[in-house]
């Protein structure tokens, strides 16, 4: 099992001296959330709440995640990076796989890119992108930015995106890896069909076993090895390391935390979160090493 730094409604200015924390500690990954612009009033309720709310107030800051990708590159040394999740088809496909493919290249390949299909409509009206294609058009962005990563002369003629010979440079050195975030039906299969890994909600345990073992099923459908796929996991009802290990037997590989809302919630004490990444590497992270 390997963990996860979530900096999701931190201060931006916290997060350089977090990931250098994370990298001196053990820990293996640092991650971002996710929205451009934050409506004050929503034309489509939150999903993932009961009522329909956010789970974050008002002025909330919302880094561009790969921006901070080459910016964690600068002061860490082995600390991976990853996205929770980025919105891929509210975005033009060339311009994300030049800036991930260039986040890739200068961190040395620590990059993972873990995508959504999004749930904000105004978000994608706002961007110029058509909400209700969202999800075939993720699927072929994906085929896209593995094909321009190659580096080399491509071409590609789909339903929403077509065009004749380019080529995109720098490429990354390495393959980067690509998950899928989503607890529905198609976010699932999804992740069977084209994926590396897939990304939990917060969900409990049983919610999260239950979706790994639809995975695996997918897969042997789609005709991939079922067990040949990470899982980044935010357990809701589980907090303890015995807890863990029993996910880490389920197929979770890392799970993801903010160590500070354990240690002292609703903190924004740059010290106190610092203080509380360093603490919980030596409570928990040191005994899966």
């Amino acid at each position: 099992m390997k963990f996860v730094l979530s900096g999701s409604f931190t201060p931006v200015a916290h997060l350089p001296a977090l990931a250098i924390a994370a990298d001196q500690t053990g820990w293996d990954m640092i991650t971002l959330s996710d929205h451009t612009v934050n409506p004050e009033t929503l034309t489509v309720p939150y999903p993932y709440t009961e009522d329909g709310s956010r789970r974050w107030p008002e002025y909330t800051d919302w880094p561009d995640q790969i921006v901070m990708m080459g910016a964690f590159a600068t002061v860490t040394k082995r600390l991976r990076f990853t996205t929770n999740a980025f919105v891929l088809p509210a975005r033009n496909p060339f311009l994300v796989a030049k800036a991930v493919s260039t986040a890739a290249v200068i961190s040395d390949n620590r990059v993972v890119l873990t995508i959504g299909v999004g749930w904000s409509k105004d978000e994608f009206e706002l961007l110029g992108q058509e909400f209700s294609t969202r999800g075939k058009r993720a699927d072929e962005m994906i085929e896209i930015m593995k094909l321009l990563w190659t580096g080399e002369y491509v071409e590609y003629h789909g339903k929403h995106y077509n065009f004749d010979r380019i080529e995109m440079n720098p490429p990354p050195t390495k393959p980067i890896p690509i998950w899928v975030g989503g607890i529905s039906e198609a976010a699932l299969r999804r992740t069977a069909r084209i994926a590396d890994g897939w990304l939990t909600d917060l969900q409990s345990a049983a919610d999260i076993v239950e979706s790994i073992k639809k995975i695996r099923e997918y897969r042997k459908e789609y005709g991939r090895e079922p067990n040949d796929f990470d899982v980044l996991a935010t357990p809701m009802d589980v907090f303890d390391i015995d807890g863990y290990r029993r996910l880490e037997d389920q197929g979770v590989t890392r799970i993801m935390t903010q160590p500070w809302q354990i240690y002292s919630p609703g903190t924004k004490d740059l010290q106190l979160e610092t203080d509380a990444i360093r603490r919980y590497a030596d409570d928990v992270i040191s005994k899966f090493a």
